[in-house]
């Protein structure tokens, strides 16, 4: 299992963060994922003022707005588990 987390700080929060999880979470439901990402909330990714922060792969994504957030989250995390899934 994977994990992303999504911070839900004051910054982020204003921004749409609880949107952006949500997002994530209508994306693994429709790609039957919810078994292999686990998606989880933290306070400040120490990264305020660059959007919408979230962590997958140690890699702290800065987004922009819910939508930018969601397209990000198919092109790492869709294409990453595409990766290590056999065919």
């Amino acid at each position: 299992m994977i994990t992303v987390t999504v911070c839900v700080g004051s910054s982020c929060h204003i921004k749409g963060s609880r949107e952006l999880i949500k997002c994530f979470n209508e994306i693994l439901t429709q790609e039957n994922l919810t078994d292999k990402v686990e998606l989880k909330g933290s306070f400040c990714l120490e990264h305020c003022g660059k959007g919408i922060n979230w962590m997958f792969n140690d890699e702290v994504i800065c987004s922009p707005n819910k939508d930018e957030g969601c397209a990000m989250f198919r092109r790492k995390v869709l294409d990453f588990l595409k990766e290590k899934s056999p065919e």
